[in-house]
């Protein structure tokens, strides 16, 4: 069975997620281009221009990248995407997720990883993120929301994350 892992219906009270479209860099950079958003990040130069640019090639490239837009004012608040789906082990990975800073601590978070959890759980068993080990605010997140951390994994540009995972007996939103 093929999976719309980019689907164009994905929303909630507080969020929609719109697929990810070429013509949407320059306006996702202008949220982008915060340094706070990235402070804790392991690429905390992703508010440049080139560093972000290749994020974004990446998103394109994914076919599985969402814009995150507020539901009620229909700003653009963020970007996340699916990635590294794994049908032998019934997985899929949520992230490269970043919201504006006026959209930390509330539940605007919450929301945007339940939108996509609940999504993925009709496909697949579990569900994985990946979180830079210095990024204290994501981990913490994952752990509200009944992630488990799994294991610890180096990616080729040499930075460490931990893995987290949430199956749907472990799910808690």
């Amino acid at each position: 069975m093929e999976i719309n892992w980019q689907p164009t219906d994905l929303k909630n009270n507080l969020v929609s997620l719109k697929p990810l479209e070429v013509d949407d860099f320059e306006p996702l950079y202008a949220i982008a281009s915060d340094p706070k958003i990235w402070e804790q990040h392991p690429e905390k130069e992703r508010y440049r221009l080139p560093v972000f640019q290749k994020y974004f090639e990446s998103a394109i490239a994914s076919k599985a990248a969402f814009v995150v837009v507020d539901c009620k004012t229909k700003e653009w608040i963020g970007c996340t995407r699916y990635y590294e789906y794994n049908v032998a082990d019934s997985s899929i990975a949520i992230g490269f997720t970043f919201l504006t800073t006026d959209y930390w601590g509330g539940v605007y978070n919450s929301a945007l990883k339940k939108l996509m959890i609940d999504y993925a759980l009709a496909f697949v068993n579990k569900v994985l993120f990946h979180v830079g080990e210095k990024n204290i605010r994501s981990q913490k997140a994952l752990m509200k929301i009944g992630a488990i951390p799994v294991n610890e994994q180096t990616d080729m540009g040499g930075i460490s994350h931990l893995v987290f995972e949430i199956t749907r007996n472990n799910y808690q939103l």
